[in-house]
């Protein structure tokens, strides 16, 4: 009878080990985005796709070029000292506030942007996602760096929150994800680095010459010499949100630089721009 219980407890003891394991298992992790998108070109993800893979995530140096000094041939557009240099995206003078060397987003407030133009330019920019933290995804310390309003360069608060990869900090939304994960915490000051060339027509209206973005983002370079295949969905009225990416109308090589307002206080400072001069060196 003995040997009978120590059997039957044996018994017992093993067979609750598959519900101990499934009572104990984390739940799935479940990531915002769409799979009833388009396909992206190369055919292996949807527009903002959840199941596309997260980039690696990289710790970045105390500092890279935070505070950087302007080159000789730099246009300063921001340097804490007035928004001269930008007006509202439907125009008049810009609006955002300011304080302590910096400006920041203002609710509801709208987008601003240069009123200066460039063609294949650095541009240098620093930005902070609030402190705390507050909501998730693309929900989190959103905006964005807009050349022409077609061409985006994301901006959010990937540091420990996830979203879909090709919508996270420092992706070229809708198109790119970063190569790594290069964000620091919240309220931390970060860098971008873009090089920007632009798209060509030739006289006929047929494009010659796809934009090019290379993006560094707290100095790790995130985006290299990417070929941009079209506008960015859902920043103007060319290809609506969700919808797979296309050049509209040509437009001149000359770019204005907008900083998107999507109702989160991201705030921005030290921000300069200047020609590559790469049609004189050609």
């Amino acid at each position: 009878m003995k040997n009978k219980l120590m059997a039957l407890t044996l018994f017992a003891a093993v067979s609750a080990v598959p519900l101990l394991a499934q009572a104990a298992a984390a739940p799935a992790e479940v990531i915002e985005g769409f799979t009833d998108t388009p396909m992206q070109p190369n055919g292996k993800w949807h527009v903002h796709d959840p199941a596309r893979p997260q980039p690696q995530v990289v710790t970045p140096a105390n500092s890279f070029s935070h505070a950087a000094l302007p080159p000789s041939d730099a246009e300063v557009l921001f340097d804490g000292k007035g928004l001269a240099k930008w007006q509202k995206a439907g125009g008049g003078d810009a609006t955002w506030k300011m304080s302590d060397n910096y400006m920041e987003s203002a609710p509801q407030g709208g987008g601003i942007r240069t009123r200066g133009k460039w063609a294949d330019f650095q541009l240098h920019v620093e930005f902070a996602t609030p402190k705390p933290a507050q909501g998730g995804g693309q929900g989190r310390g959103n905006s964005g760096i807009l050349i022409n309003q077609m061409y985006e360069v994301q901006v959010l608060d990937s540091y420990e929150s996830k979203t879909y990869a090709d919508g996270q900090a420092a992706s070229i939304y809708g198109q790119s994800p970063p190569l790594v994960n290069a964000c620091k915490a919240p309220g931390e000051w970060q860098t971008y680095d873009i090089l920007f060339e632009s798209p060509r027509w030739n006289a006929q209206g047929e494009l010659t010459k796809k934009a090019v973005i290379t993006v560094l983002h707290n100095g790790v370079v995130v985006q290299n010499r990417y070929e941009l295949t079209g506008c960015t969905d859902g920043i103007n009225n060319a290809v609506p949100w969700r919808t797979l990416s296309k050049y509209a109308a040509p437009h001149p090589p000359e770019c204005f630089i907008e900083l998107q307002d999507h109702s989160n206080p991201v705030r921005y400072r030290n921000i300069w721009v200047r020609s590559m001069h790469l049609e004189a060196n050609q």
